[in-house]
């Protein structure tokens, strides 16, 4: 059987970026165990735009109906969401950025977050429909803020997850990254280890 994952980088820092080392040291053990593929996307490199009214309209338009603009804005998400359902494990390496997440990671959520495709909304409340997978978090922070309310990234990661359907979701944190040589060594090997200890369970 084999598990496919999806890793995700959004560091505008590129090969600097520490997220995006983190992301690379994910890649070459996985990469190197039987059974695993990998597809890499780098939404630094490859873009998204900002959402528009226009390419939010042209999904409430049905299929037949689109104009053939709508058929390409309509087909940014379309390809986005058929890669993610094709994948078994999703994997965001994910810089913090004045404490939020990279706005190229938001754009790739406003697109694979559609209403009637990969969750709908219920008497009950909403329900996710992208079901049987995992996703992994590989935080790089330049301080200290896993466990604090200053940490409003991986709850709000998580609730997007969440709401398409992943609920499983594993969280490996690299912090003070700038707080000095010594900090920042330990805690990207200590990092490099959790991230090990989770290649060894695709």
């Amino acid at each position: 059987m084999t598990t496919r994952t999806l890793v995700i980088t959004t560091s505008i820092l590129g090969e600097n970026g520490q997220s995006k080392a983190l992301a690379e040291h994910f890649i070459a053990r996985a990469q190197g165990r039987d059974g695993v593929e990998v597809t890499h996307r780098d939404l630094v490199a490859e873009e998204l735009p900002h959402l528009a009214l226009a390419e939010l309209g042209s999904w409430q338009v049905a299929e037949e109906e689109r104009t053939a603009e709508q058929r390409e804005l309509a087909a940014r998400s379309d390809s986005l969401i058929e890669e993610l359902q094709a994948h078994d494990v999703v994997v965001l390496a994910v810089p913090m950025y004045n404490f939020g997440i990279p706005s190229q990671l938001k754009a790739w959520f406003d697109r694979v977050m559609r209403a009637g495709v990969t969750f709908r909304y219920t008497e009950n409340g909403p329900q996710g429909l992208v079901e049987g997978k995992r996703a992994m978090i590989l935080a790089a922070r330049g301080g200290q803020y896993a466990g604090t309310e200053m940490d409003t990234q991986t709850p709000h990661l998580k609730l997007m997850l969440g709401m398409i359907g992943i609920n499983e979701v594993d969280t490996v944190f690299a912090e003070g990254l700038n707080m000095g040589e010594g900090k920042r060594d330990a805690a990207l090997k200590e990092a490099r280890q959790a991230i090990d200890g989770l290649v060894a369970r695709l």
